[in-house]
C-alpha cells in the first residue's frame, strides 16, 4: 500500500485529535481524553513546541470510507536521562485498525527513532499498556526490550489536586 510519513502541521490538528480519539477509545480510556484541537495547536506548533509530530498519510484512492487520509502518528519529545544523555520519549503510535500490517507503524516508530539520532539521541522510551500483547510483540520484533522486570522502577503521575497540592509553595 502507498502511504507517505511526513512532519505534522498545525493544519494536521483537527485529524490529529480524531485519531488522539481513536486511540483512546482503542485503549479503553477516551473519557480520560481532555486535549482539545485548540490545545494542540499551541501546544506543538508555537514558538517553543511541547511535543512534536508525524503523520502517516495515504493517497486519496486509499482514504478510508469516512473520507480520511491521515491514517496514523506519532509523537514525540526530546528529553534528558542523566545516565546516558540525550533522549526522545515516544509519546502515542497509531495507525488506524484497517491500515494495521502494512508497515506504517514500523515506518512511524522507524521516523522518531531517525530524529533521535540525528538529534544525537541514545534512547527511545515509550511505554505500551501491559493488556496489548500485539503491541508488546510488535516492539520486541523491532528490538525493543520491556525494562519494567529488570530496572523495579514504576511509571509515576502526580495530576489534578494532588499537583495543585503539590505545587504549593
Amino acid at each position: 500500500m502507498e502511504y507517505s510519513i511526513r512532519a505534522a502541521s498545525v493544519e494536521d490538528c483537527k485529524d490529529i485529535r480524531r485519531l488522539i480519539g481513536e486511540l483512546a477509545e482503542y485503549e479503553k480510556v477516551a473519557d480520560e481524553v481532555t486535549i482539545t484541537q485548540r490545545d494542540l495547536e499551541r501546544d506543538g506548533f508555537s514558538e517553543n513546541p511541547f511535543f512534536h509530530c508525524i503523520i502517516a498519510e495515504v493517497p486519496e484512492q486509499h482514504k478510508t470510507k469516512e473520507g480520511h487520509t491521515k491514517i496514523g502518528y506519532a509523537t514525540y519529545f526530546y528529553n534528558y536521562n542523566t545516565w546516558c544523555g540525550r533522549a526522545i520519549y515516544m509519546g502515542d503510535l497509531y495507525v488506524m485498525s484497517e491500515f494495521r500490517g502494512k508497515g506504517i507503524g514500523r515506518a512511524l516508530m522507524s521516523k522518531v527513532a531517525q530524529l533521535g539520532r540525528a538529534a544525537g539521541c541514545r534512547q527511545l522510551n515509550f511505554t505500551v499498556m501491559d493488556w496489548n500483547k500485539s503491541a508488546r510483540d510488535f516492539y520486541l520484533r523491532q528490538g525493543c526490550v520491556d525494562i519494567t522486570a529488570n530496572t523495579g522502577k514504576h511509571f509515576m503521575r502526580c495530576e489534578g489536586e494532588a499537583l495543585e497540592h503539590l505545587a504549593q509553595p
